[in-house]
């Protein structure tokens, strides 16, 4: 390995691994949506905890397990194709099977889409990895009329094959037998390549003597598939081999009209059609082409308009109508307005006598009545009703179709279809999306979609607040939704153009449609609501105290002072200088602030749609700029920041000239 290699694996142990010290290591293996978090769960319960993988980004889950009568570490990789990495995700992947020196590995295939998974199953038994093959969504495969032979896998591939339905807990008795009982052996390879290739391979071994944590033969097939990180391994542990290893891959090349990586995997492809072919039956039924055929319209560019239209409407129906205005009314009004506030700022000022300290907890700014108020009363229905709607979509199956919908227009920003998922999740959090983004290809988009996200997607407790402003007025709302769209791809195409890179590839696989399960959206629900508290709602206090200090020493005033100048040039009230400066400290703070604006009757008609749009394009929050940091880099944020703040004022500007220009009234 490198010697960058070798200190990420001695780091990826940590203080985890002084927990499960001692424990035989369990790796879930798999490609993305083959429900390996399900087996995860299903294995480990609550003993869980999520970490960024040493040197990078890309989160990596670990737990413990019961099975049979030992206790067993458990590791769930993020979600690989290949053996063979493109996005960073797969190179993780592949970093923690080459490195934990796991004692078995699962990998958890859709057994409906049998003929791609097991491409990575041969790699894996390449590899020399202890293999166990787990056929997962075997309920939607036999829905599919798929018949498939266990018998005929187990002894065509040599390793334990095991069919489960994760959801419903089916087949994981199976499973777990087969895992306490898996030796730690290297499984017979039953695949053999073109003479040329193999004998490549051969000489290639010959000349390897570092430990590279797999086979040797996978070692040489990567290399010979042109794989820029075992080069660089090789190249590290090699130092006197390394120029007659790289001899013999140029010289295997040369041998073939085709590269090498088509060659061999054609020879995979040719196997497995011959395995499938044996081992797997179709049964085709009306039912399911009914559901093809949804499916093909869902994602074709003109019948799939219709399907996302109405998306978005049963969206803002439950997240803008029933989370923003029902439940926000009643939380805010009568539960805050007419008990709690009250009551809390009669106990504060009865046991504390000093105004000042008062006001760090009530009053104006007060931690109970701002920020408290602000995150259960406001923010919290909306986030919730979100969550409930993002976690429905997901387990329906719609957001890969969205993705394949959206491919194309997402091309022409520099984007491709899989960009749709940290978009929609924008909607829910922009912090959350940023981290998302790391499923994006390529450095290029991952920026793009950063820098579309911090501009130009509100986050949906955002969302919800500028839904409830502009609740009753059509037309203020379709004028926010074509200025924040035209915004979008007008940045978007802007930094496609300016910003070098390749043309972004699209794969993604498409699973069934199918039913939500209430079981999985309560707990996905559950699961992001209390990441909320967690991670967010401390930040609505920390706000709040930040917003007293400031009002006590000072540089609150002076700050709003100074924004009050670009917000009087775009024809806004002095007033909203302060909630532009709340929306600094949580985007959504910024317009519960307008809210209240609203409410006391300072902003109303154009300077309340074109505040709306000013502070929606906005400077990321506190939150959202670190992620950005932290994901980006200091340089790359500062410069969204700068770029962003004067951007979203030219854009209010230009905004409240046109509409005053034309005379609209709203």
């Amino acid at each position: 390995m490198t010697a960058k290699t070798k200190e990420a694996k001695c780091n990826c142990q940590g203080n985890v691994d002084e927990e499960v010290e001692g424990l035989r290591k369990v790796v879930l293996a798999g490609s993305p949506n083959v429900g390996k978090s399900v087996v995860f769960g299903n294995l480990t319960g609550k003993y869980v905890t999520v970490s960024n993988y040493p040197g990078t980004t890309v989160e990596v889950t670990r737990g413990r397990a019961m099975i049979g009568h030992a206790e067993f570490a458990v590791i769930d990789t993020p979600g690989m194709y290949s053996f063979l990495p493109i996005t960073e995700e797969e190179r993780v992947a592949r970093r923690v099977l080459m490195g934990e020196n796991p004692d078995v590995i699962v990998h958890v295939a859709d057994a409906k889409n049998i003929e791609r998974m097991l491409h990575l199953t041969l790699q894996l038994m390449e590899a020399g990895l202890p293999v166990i093959l787990d056929l997962n969504l075997m309920d939607e495969a036999e829905g599919l009329g798929m018949k498939i032979n266990l018998d005929v896998l187990r002894k065509d591939l040599g390793i334990s094959v095991v069919s489960t339905v994760a959801t419903e807990k089916k087949g994981m008795d199976l499973l777990k037998k087969a895992v306490s009982g898996c030796e730690k052996q290297v499984a017979r390879v039953p695949l053999r390549y073109d003479g040329l290739i193999e004998s490549a391979i051969q000489r290639i071994e010959e000349g390897l003597e570092g430990n590279y944590g797999i086979s040797k033969r996978a070692v040489a097939l990567l290399l010979l598939q042109d794989d820029p990180d075992i080069k660089d391994m090789i190249k590290e542990l090699e130092k006197d081999g390394y120029t007659a290893i790289y001899a013999i891959a140029e010289e295997a090349g040369k041998g073939f009209g085709q590269p090498l990586n088509y060659v061999i995997t054609l020879a995979r492809q040719e196997f497995i059609n011959r395995l499938v072919e044996r081992a797997a039956t179709i049964e085709h039924s009306g039912r399911t082409d009914l559901k093809e055929k949804l499916s093909q319209l869902m994602m074709h560019p003109l019948t799939g308009l219709p399907f996302l239209f109405l998306s978005i409407y049963a969206l803002y129906e439950f997240v803008g109508v029933f989370g923003a205005q029902v439940s926000v009314d009643f939380l805010e009004r009568k539960v805050f307005g007419e008990y709690i506030n009250p009551f809390v700022t009669g106990v504060v000022t009865s046991i504390i006598p000093w105004k000042v300290i008062q006001d760090l907890f009530v009053n104006e700014y007060g931690i109970i009545t701002l920020g408290v108020r602000y995150a259960v009363a406001i923010i919290l229905p909306v986030v919730t009703t979100f969550f409930i709607a993002f976690s429905i979509i997901e387990d329906t199956g719609y957001l890969p179709r969205l993705a394949m919908l959206l491919d194309r227009v997402f091309k022409k920003i520099g984007l491709n279809g899989r960009a749709v998922i940290p978009v929609v999740l924008g909607f829910g959090c922009d912090t959350m999306a940023i981290m998302v983004t790391r499923t994006l290809e390529t450095r290029r988009e991952r920026v793009i979609a950063t820098l579309l996200l911090s501009l130009a997607i509100p986050c949906s407790a955002q969302v919800g607040v500028i839904l409830a402003l502009l609740s009753g007025n059509a037309k203020a709302l379709a004028i926010f939704i074509i200025v924040m769209t035209s915004v979008f791809l007008f940045v978007g195409f802007l930094s496609a153009k300016l910003m070098p890179g390749e043309r972004p590839l699209f794969y993604m696989e498409v699973p069934p449609l199918r039913w939500p399960k209430l079981s999985n959206v309560l707990t996905k629900t559950y699961t992001r609501v209390e990441w909320y508290f967690k991670e967010v709602f401390p930040l609505f206090i920390l706000a709040s105290i930040l917003i007293w200090a400031g009002k006590l020493t000072g540089l609150f005033d002076i700050v709003v002072s100074v924004l009050a100048y670009p917000v009087k040039w775009i024809g806004l009230p002095q007033e909203a200088a302060t909630a532009f400066l709340y929306g600094f400290f949580r985007r959504d703070f910024g317009a519960a602030g307008l809210y209240d604006l609203k409410n006391s009757g300072v902003l109303n008609g154009i300077p309340l749609v074109v505040s709306i749009i000013t502070l929606a394009l906005f400077m990321p929050c506190i939150a959202q700029l670190s992620i950005t940091i932290k994901e980006r880099g200091v340089k790359m944020a500062v410069g969204m920041a700068a770029f962003i703040f004067p951007f979203a004022f030219f854009v209010g500007f230009v905004v409240n000239l046109i509409l005053n220009g034309l005379g609209v009234t709203l």
